[in-house]
């Protein structure tokens, strides 16, 4: 552990915490390196007490939520990442009366998960998430979605634990949910109130299998990836251009950088050998992309993934 992440920040707090904690296993690219200390609070307070801790001594903070849409530096990261796994973190509320028109999903809760147990209980409104990989939180502050739409567009409310430790709740009027964009203020996304309709079971369940087959067809599900790797960029018309075909139209399907490679079925996902990875290939392949799709098209992409790390960001 280095000396910017001492154990007092943590050691009299309900948590679990494990010091040079290994990240690879816990993302979906399967590389990457340590955590000075991964801690996963028990309980509201004792997450708000280390918030605090952390931002009176400028030690960084980072939430791993599903691993996915996101690369770790070969080196690692410094300072506290944070994983709301524990069960009042990742919890959903329904409530036992009544019509369901909303619930609260925590932030640690598994997007996955929470799609199919609607879909049994015949709430609609969330099958647009269907196989998008995610926590909740992580989902919200990325706005994540795709063809048929996005998580904002269920959101009814967010509650955000700011730097300082405090909570705050905002509701649907006062956010702006755009194309993998959100304004929600920078923290901790604790929970969120979805909005949500009473339909047949089996309607859902319908619809949800239709949006999950269409994502397996078009997309490399079984590679080592971290789903798209760039945004579809915004251009003059205000319309939006496929980030895939134009890494397809440059020719750089196949292309490769080590253990990295564009995948031969989606152009817009990057691939890592899942014996020998690095990190560091695929930033190096990203970059590329970026550079040649420039010189191609005229055209600056834009990352979707996150980087961790200060060799990569």
């Amino acid at each position: 552990m280095t000396v910017a992440t001492p154990s007092s920040l943590y050691a009299d707090l309900n948590v679990d915490a494990i010091a040079d904690a290994p990240l690879a296993s816990r993302t979906w690219y399967g590389v990457g390196g340590k955590a000075d200390v991964l801690i996963s609070p028990r309980d509201l307070a004792s997450l708000a007490m280390l918030v605090r801790r952390c931002h009176r001594d400028q030690v960084p903070v980072r939430v791993l939520g599903s691993g996915a849409n996101l690369l770790v530096s070969d080196a690692g990261v410094d300072g506290v990442v944070l994983s709301l796994d524990s069960p009042e973190l990742r919890s959903v509320e329904y409530n036992q009366q009544g019509c369901v028109e909303a619930v609260r999903a925590w932030g640690g809760a598994s997007t996955e998960k929470l799609v199919q147990e609607l879909a049994r209980r015949g709430l609609a409104g969330l099958e647009q998430m269907a196989g998008i990989p995610s926590s909740i939180g992580g989902a919200l502050a990325m706005n994540a979605g795709g063809r048929f739409g996005c998580i904002g567009d269920a959101v009814h409310s967010v509650a955000v634990m700011t730097p300082d430790g405090n909570e705050r709740v905002f509701l649907r009027e006062s956010l702006a949910f755009e194309y993998r964009h959100t304004n929600i203020p920078d923290g901790i996304i604790l929970w969120a109130v979805l909005r949500l309709r009473e339909e047949n079971p089996i309607t859902v369940r319908d619809r949800l299998k239709e949006y999950f087959s269409y994502k397996k067809n078009s997309q490399p599900m079984s590679d080592a990836s971290s789903g798209c790797m760039f945004k579809n960029p915004l251009l003059a018309d205000g319309t939006r251009e496929s980030a895939g075909r134009l890494i397809d139209l440059a020719k750089l399907k196949g292309f490769r950088v080590g253990s990295a490679f564009v995948s031969p079925k989606h152009a817009n996902f990057i691939a890592v050998d899942t014996v020998g990875g690095r990190a560091s290939d695929v930033a190096a392949i990203a970059q590329q992309i970026i550079s040649r799709v420039f010189d191609t098209h005229g055209i600056m992409l834009e990352r979707e993934v996150v980087f961790w790390g200060a060799d990569i960001e």
